[in-house]
C-alpha cells in the first residue's frame, strides 16, 4: 500500500488542514499517512521553556488525535526525513510551506536530501501567504496600512474540509520527546485543537461584540488570547476569518474589522520577514543603528530592573511581571513596556525581542520581532523614532481604575485607584516594597530624541 509521510510543524491540527488533505490525495484509497513531528535542536534550543512546554502539549494532543500514530524523531531533518521516507517506504513527504528565513533553508536542504521522493508544500499558516500580496510595481509593501487593503482585496481560501477518517500508518517505531521542562508557576493555556476551537467560540459570542474598544484595555478580559494557538497552527487564521466574514455588515462590523485588522499584521510581518529576512535580526532602517545606547554596570542594572517588573513604573511593572506569570503580555502593554526599554533605558530593540522569546509562550520571530521594529522606530512605520510611550499617561488611559496594574503588582493593591500609575503621589508616598521611579521619563525621552537627531543627520 502507498504510504504519504505528513511532516507537522506549525499546522498542530487536523481540521482546515490542506497538507494533510493532499496526503491522503497521494496515497490513495488503499494507502495510509505516516504523521511524523521532527525535535530540530536549531528551534528547540534557541526555544524558552514556556514554548517548548505548549509545543509538547500541543503534540500530546495532536497523537491523541492520530490514534497514537504521531511519530516523533530527533535531529537534522534533511538527515531525518529522507531515513524515515526509505523506512517505510514513503511515496511523497507533504508539509505546510514554511515562510521563515531557517525554514525556508531546511526545506530546501530536505528536498536536496529526498531525492525523487517529492517535498510537497501545500497551504501556509497564513491567511494569505508571504509574498503574494505586492505592490502594482511587483514591490513588496513597507507600510501596513496599504498592505492590509491589498490584503482584503486579494482575499484568501474558504477553509479546508476535516477529512471524515484518516487511514494513519502505525507500528513506526517512535523516539521519545525531550523532557518536559518545569515551569515553576507560570501559568499557560489549555493546548490543542479542541482547546483553540473552544478558545475562538468563546471569544466570538461572549467578547468580540466589544473588541474594537475592549482590545486595549488590559485590565478587561477584551482580547482573544489565540495568539498561542495561531503560532502553532492549532487553529488556522482562515477559519476565524470565515466566521469573521458573516459579521462585516451587522452590528459587531467594527469589532470584526479590527480583530481581522489584527490578523493583517500578522501577515504583514510574516510578508516583511519573506522579502527581507534579514530584518529577523537587523534594522530595517539601518542609519538608525548609529544610535548611541547605555552600557556599563547602572545600564545592566536598569535592564535587570525592567526584566523583574521593578522599575517604579507601574504599567511597565505589571506587563513584565505577566510576561514572568503567564508567558504572555497585553498589546497595548507589549508596546509600552517595549517603549520604556528602547526610550527610557536606551536600550536595542534587539535585547527586548530576545527577551520576549524567551519568556513569550507565543514568540513568533516575525510579529515578535517586527514589532519590536515598530516601537523602536526601526522598522516598517509612517511614524518614525519621536513616538515615545508615557507610562504614567498610558497607564492612566488605558488602565483608568487600575485593575491591570493592582493584579500584577501587589504592591499597589491597597491604594486608591487614582494613586495607582503615581503612586508617588499617594499621602503616605509610594508603598512599602515598591521601587521609586528609576529614570525620570520626562529627561529620558529628550535623551532618545537627541540621540535620534544625531544619528539621522550623520
Amino acid at each position: 500500500m502507498p504510504t504519504a509521510l505528513l511532516w507537522f510543524r506549525r499546522d498542530l491540527r487536523l481540521g482546515d488542514h490542506p497538507a494533510l488533505l493532499a496526503a491522503l490525495d497521494a496515497a490513495g484509497p488503499d494507502g495510509d499517512v505516516l504523521p511524523v513531528f521532527v525535535f530540530d535542536d536549531r528551534l528547540w534550543g534557541p526555544s524558552g521553556n514556556p514554548r517548548r512546554r505548549f509545543l509538547l502539549d500541543c503534540l500530546t494532543d495532536l497523537r491523541e488525535q492520530t490514534g497514537g500514530a504521531l511519530v516523533f524523531r530527533s535531529g537534522d531533518p534533511a538527515q531525518v526525513l529522507p531515513a524515515l521516507a526509505a523506512e517505510v517506504g514513503a511515496g511523497s513527504v507533504h508539509v505546510t510551506a514554511d515562510a521563515g528565513p531557517y525554514g525556508r533553508r531546511r526545506d530546501a536542504a530536505v528536498e536536496r536530501a529526498l531525492g525523487e521522493v517529492p517535498l510537497v508544500r501545500t497551504g501556509s499558516p497564513y491567511a494569505v501567504a508571504p509574498g503574494r500580496v505586492v505592490k502594482r510595481d511587483g514591490t513588496p509593501f513597507q507600510v501596513f496600512s496599504p498592505f492590509a487593503r491589498a490584503w482584503r482585496e486579494h482575499g484568501w481560501h474558504s477553509p479546508a474540509a476535516r477529512p471524515d477518517g484518516v487511514a494513519w500508518t502505525t507500528g513506526v517505531r517512535s523516539e521519545d520527546p525531550p523532557p518536559t521542562p518545569d515551569l515553576d508557576d507560570v501559568t499557560l493555556p489549555p493546548a490543542g485543537e479542541a482547546a483553540a476551537t473552544a478558545a475562538w467560540q468563546r471569544f466570538r459570542d461572549e467578547r468580540l461584540p466589544g473588541y474594537a474598544e475592549g482590545r486595549n484595555t488590559p485590565g478587561t478580559n477584551g482580547t482573544s488570547r489565540l495568539s498561542a494557538y495561531l503560532k502553532y497552527g492549532c487553529i488556522h487564521p482562515r477559519t476565524l476569518l470565515a466566521d469573521l466574514a458573516g459579521l462585516d455588515t451587522g452590528p459587531d462590523s467594527e469589532s470584526a474589522r479590527s480583530y481581522a485588522n489584527e490578523l493583517a499584521w500578522r501577515d504583514f510581518y510574516a510578508d516583511v520577514l519573506w522579502h527581507r529576512p534579514e530584518s529577523a535580526r537587523e534594522y530595517l532602517k539601518p542609519e538608525l543603528q548609529a544610535m548611541g545606547y547605555d552600557s556599563g554596570p547602572d545600564a545592566e542594572e536598569l535592564v535587570a530592573a525592567w526584566k523583574a517588573g521593578r522599575t517604579g513604573f507601574p504599567i511597565v511593572d505589571a506587563g513584565m511581571r505577566q510576561l514572568l506569570g503567564e508567558a504572555y503580555v497585553h498589546n497595548r502593554v507589549r508596546m509600552i513596556v517595549a517603549s520604556f526599554l528602547v526610550k527610557d533605558l536606551h536600550q536595542e530593540w534587539t535585547l527586548g525581542a530576545e527577551h520576549f522569546m524567551a519568556h513569550l509562550v507565543d514568540g513568533d520571530l516575525a510579529s515578535n520581532n517586527h514589532g519590536w521594529q515598530w516601537v523602536a522606530g526601526t522598522g516598517t512605520d509612517a511614524s518614525p523614532y519621536y513616538r515615545v510611550f508615557n507610562p504614567t499617561t498610558q497607564g492612566k488611559k488605558f488602565d483608568p481604575d487600575g485593575s491591570y496594574v493592582q493584579r500584577w503588582v501587589p504592591e499597589l493593591r491597597d491604594l486608591d485607584p487614582k494613586h495607582v500609575h503615581e503612586p508617588w503621589t499617594a499621602p503616605g508616598g509610594v508603598p512599602a516594597g515598591y521601587p521609586e521611579p528609576v529614570v525620570d521619563h520626562a529627561s529620558e525621552r529628550l535623551v532618545a530624541l537627541e540621540r535620534y537627531t544625531r544619528a539621522t543627520r550623520r
